[in-house]
C-alpha cells in the first residue's frame, strides 16, 4: 500500500525512507508503480520529512545558539519560530516547483508528462536532505546535511529516468538539467526566505498601492528592498518561465568571443549543449592566455530554463561581500543586471560575470595581472548582442 493514499502513515513511512536511502533503485521501481495523489504525497510524505530540519534547527539555535566556538548567538524564540516556518515553507515550496520544473520539462527530453509522477520524483528525491536535517540540533554538524542534499541530487538521477519513463540515451541530459534548476530554485527560495526571515524579525510589512500592487520599501539588516521592484522580478520570471524562447546555437556563442582580449590571445574555444531548443543549457568557452603564463577562461552561457530565476534573483537587487586576508567576494545587481567578482591577491587568480537580459552569462574565470584584465575581457563581449538575442 502506497505511504501517501491511505493505511498508516508510520509503518509506510519509515520503510519508504530505509528503501529510498538503501535500496533506491528497487524503491523506485515501487514508487512508479504505486497509486498516489500530489495532496497524499505532500500531507502523507512532504510536509512530515520537511518538518524535521526546521524543528531540529529551532531546538539547536535555542540551545547551542548559532556561530562558531568562543562567538556564538542565541535568536529570540519569536524571530526562532518566525524563521523555522519560514524555511519550512520553503521547503514545501521547493518541492512544488522541482515537480512542476519536471514535469514541464518531460516532453523535451522524450519524457512521459505525468504531474503525478513528477511530484512522486520531487518528493521522494528530497528525502536524505530531510532525514539528515535532524543533525541541525547541533548546529556545527549542519555541513551533514548539504552532503545529504548531493545524495539527494543522485536518488533524483536514479528515480528521473524510471518514474518519468525517459529514453535511456535523453535521461542524463533530463537529469543534468533537471537538477541544475533544482539547484538555482534552491538558492533563490533561500535568498528569498531569509529576506523574508529579516522581515518578521523586525516586524517589517510590505504596502499596497490603490491598484493592488506592492510598493513602498522595507528595510532587512540595514539594506533597503524595493517591494515594487521585487514584484515586478517575479513577474518578468514568471513570464520568462512560460516562455523561455529559443535557445541561442552554440555557433552564435562561439562568434561572440573575441579573437583576443584585455591583452591576451585566444589559444583554443570549444562549445557544449545539453537539452531541447525549449531547456537547453548551451555554453562556448575560449581559452586565452600570455606569455609570462597567466590564462583564464571566457565562458558564455545560455542560461535557457532558468532565465526566470536569474530575473527574480537580479530584481531582489541583493549586495552581499566577504573579505579575506588576501582577497574578496562580491555579488550585486548593477544596471539590472547580476555581477559577481572574486579576486585573490596571493594567487592572482579570480573570477568576473555579468548577466546579460536575465538570461546570458559571460564569466571571465583565472589568472591574470589584475581583476581588472578580467573586467575588461568580460566587457569584451557584445553585451549589446547578448540582450538583443535574450528578447
Amino acid at each position: 500500500m502506497s505511504v501517501v493514499d491511505g493505511g498508516s502513515a508510520g509503518t509506510g513511512l519509515v520503510a519508504r525512507v530505509k528503501g529510498i536511502l538503501l535500496s533506491p533503485s528497487t524503491e523506485w521501481e515501487r514508487i512508479e508503480r504505486e497509486p498516489a495523489t500530489i495532496g497524499g504525497l505532500f500531507t502523507g510524505y512532504v510536509c512530515i520529512l520537511a518538518a524535521i530540519p526546521a524543528v531540529a534547527g529551532l531546538i539547536g539555535g535555542q540551545v547551542f545558539g548559532h556561530g562558531i566556538p568562543g562567538f556564538s548567538f542565541k535568536p529570540g524564540l519569536g524571530f526562532a519560530i518566525a524563521t523555522a516556518v519560514i524555511g519550512y515553507v520553503g521547503a514545501l515550496l521547493m518541492t512544488f516547483i522541482l515537480g512542476m520544473v519536471i514535469d514541464g520539462l518531460a516532453p523535451s527530453f522524450g519524457a512521459e508528462k505525468n504531474r503525478v509522477q513528477a511530484f512522486k520524483v520531487a518528493a521522494y528525491s528530497g528525502t536524505a536532505g530531510w532525514v539528515a536535517g535532524v543533525l541541525q540540533i547541533v548546529p556545527a554538524l549542519g555541513i551533514i546535511t548539504l552532503l545529504a542534499s548531493l545524495y539527494g541530487c543522485y536518488l533524483l538521477y536514479l528515480g528521473l529516468p524510471r518514474v518519468m519513463k525517459a529514453p535511456a540515451d535523453k535521461a542524463p541530459g533530463y537529469a543534468i538539467v533537471t537538477i541544475i534548476v533544482a539547484i538555482v530554485v534552491s538558492i533563490v527560495i533561500s535568498m528569498v526566505t531569509a529576506a523574508v526571515g529579516g522581515l518578521a524579525g523586525l516586524g517589517g510589512l510590505s504596502a499596497m498601492n490603490h491598484a493592488g500592487k506592492a510598493s513602498g520599501t522595507v528595510e532587512v539588516n540595514g539594506a533597503k528592498i524595493d517591494v515594487g521592484r521585487m514584484q515586478a522580478a517575479a513577474e518578468r520570471a514568471e513570464a520568462l518561465s512560460k516562455n523561455p524562447g529559443k535557445a541561442a546555437s552554440p555557433e552564435a556563442l562561439k562568434a561572440l568571443l573575441p579573437a583576443s582580449a584585455a591583452g591576451y590571445s585566444r589559444a583554443s574555444v570549444e562549445t557544449s549543449s545539453s537539452g531541447t531548443d525549449q531547456a537547453a543549457i548551451v555554453v562556448a568557452t575560449g581559452q586565452y592566455e600570455k606569455p609570462d603564463g597567466a590564462a583564464f577562461r571566457l565562458e558564455i552561457t545560455d542560461l535557457g530554463p532558468m532565465a526566470g530565476l536569474t530575473a527574480l534573483a537580479a530584481g531582489m537587487n541583493g549586495h552581499a561581500t566577504k573579505e579575506t586576508a588576501s582577497g574578496y567576494e562580491k555579488t550585486e545587481t548593477i544596471d539590472g543586471r547580476l555581477t559577481t567578482e572574486e579576486w585573490d591577491r596571493d594567487s592572482k587568480s579570480g573570477k568576473y560575470s555579468v548577466v546579460y537580459g536575465d538570461r546570458f552569462s559571460v564569466q571571465a574565470d583565472g589568472s591574470a595581472a589584475s581583476i581588472d584584465d578580467l573586467k575588461a575581457a568580460v566587457r569584451a563581449v557584445d553585451g549589446g548582442r547578448l540582450e538583443a538575442m535574450a528578447k
